[in-house]
């Protein structure tokens, strides 16, 4: 598609609808396998987490340099169907494991994570490709909506096929539905996407082209802050989010209704937020998503255990911010790349790394400043207390200073 087409329905169904198996897919990924390759493998849960988090680490800096072959090597449909065939033969190989050693795990975690990088950042870029300023946001909450429907899909499968109770049937099954159902979502993507030809390339060395970029877009250094900052803030209690309901909250057997609600409240949301994005903009309409955030955190340190209902409306507001805390950014990202054409998947690269940044300082924070181990968690007053800070009100702090960013960049760009 030429992106000066107007896009039809059809075209923002059929781009938004890969992100039902790129979101099914983190359930086994970071949920399950691990616990797997503990409980059933027999491998220790330090060498599990060090081999993880190194693959993680590798995949992360690899990042800006996939977003770079994926405007160098082909169309990005293509590098899409190529990496989703690798991510498949991953994930097949870490749920059946032959050999029962740390190599294993580390050979094809490492597959596994860069082949998700190789489908996530061509897809991402796609979205400023074959869109406009004025439509690249429909294409955004297009992937949004159906992302959040892969991931309530995934909760809610487990327990309609009563395998929930058993972590490693859980995983089997939903293994066994991702190898099924990715062919045929990538085969319908490849064959509805029409792409341009690509744009001319950036001909500059990696390294100096990123270097140019920010000497000649320093604007845009704003919203990279931005962007760390407010992804930190929503990785903190996504990371403490099982930890504060199980020993603050004391209500463990309810954290599957409350991540239910929690996204299914976002769907309901997401036309208001084009709406709103359409008449102020996709920065103040970030902005009011994030305070609603914040004014609805504000609640948390003072629930106590057993408190259902409050929890319960906190995740309902906050789901409602969900939508438009994940697509807007990505529009404002996809408005960016169209004006640097030459280096767009090199941009998403760099916005995947950071993402994947936030998550991992997100999981440093957390366990060091709480020195939660699975054997022996101390669930005194001074640790709940150190759990709430870090669950609510650090983050809250986070995204007052990521607005302050937001602001700088929005009265300073040059499309303002």
């Amino acid at each position: 598609m030429n992106n000066n087409e107007t896009l039809k329905s059809k075209d923002i169904f059929y781009y938004g609808i890969l992100g039902i198996p790129i979101a099914f897919l983190g359930f086994p990924l970071y949920i399950y396998l691990p616990n797997f390759y503990v409980e059933y493998v027999g491998l220790s849960l330090s060498i599990v987490g060090i081999i993880l988090f190194v693959s993680r680490l590798i995949d992360m800096f690899l990042d800006p340099f996939i977003g770079k072959l994926s405007d160098t090597c082909c169309q990005r449909k293509t590098l899409i169907a190529i990496g989703s065939i690798f991510l498949l033969i991953g994930i097949y190989f870490l749920s059946n494991p032959y050999y029962h050693s740390p190599l294993w795990l580390f050979i094809f975690s490492i597959l596994t994570y860069i082949s998700y990088s190789l489908v996530l950042i061509p897809y991402l870029t796609l979205n400023s490709e074959i869109s406009t300023k004025e439509n690249n946001t429909k294409l955004s909450f297009s992937r949004e909506i159906f992302t959040i429907i892969g991931v309530v899909i995934a909760l809610i499968i487990p327990y309609v096929a009563n395998v929930a109770s058993n972590s490693k049937e859980t995983l089997q099954l939903l293994i066994n539905i991702l190898l099924i159902t990715v062919p045929i979502i990538v085969i319908i993507f490849y064959l509805n996407i029409k792409v341009a030809k690509k744009q001319k390339i950036d001909k500059k060395p990696f390294f100096k082209s990123i270097v140019s970029f920010f000497k000649n877009n320093t604007n845009n250094k704003k919203i990279f802050y931005a962007f760390l900052l407010n992804n930190l803030a929503n990785a903190l209690p996504a990371t403490l989010f099982l930890f504060y309901v199980k020993y603050v909250l004391n209500l463990e057997d309810k954290t599957g209704e409350f991540l239910l609600i929690y996204f299914a409240s976002s769907i309901f949301t997401f036309i208001f937020w084009i709406k709103l994005s359409n008449k102020i903009g996709l920065e103040y309409t970030w902005i009011s998503s994030i305070l609603i955030s914040i004014v609805a955190f504000c609640f948390v340190p003072f629930l106590g255990q057993a408190d259902y209902f409050g929890f319960l409306l906190i995740c309902i507001f906050t789901g409602m911010c969900l939508g438009a805390d994940m697509a807007i950014p990505t529009s404002i990202q996809s408005q960016i790349a169209q004006e640097n054409k030459n280096m767009s998947g090199v941009l998403f690269g760099l916005w995947a790394m950071i993402t994947k940044l936030s998550l991992s300082l997100a999981v440093l924070i957390a366990f060091v400043s709480l020195d939660y181990n699975l054997q022996s968690i101390d669930v005194s007053d001074v640790s709940n207390d150190r759990l709430i800070f870090l669950y609510s009100i650090l983050p809250i702090l986070l995204k007052l200073i990521a607005i302050f960013f937001i602001i700088k960049y929005k009265l300073t760009n040059k499309t303002y």
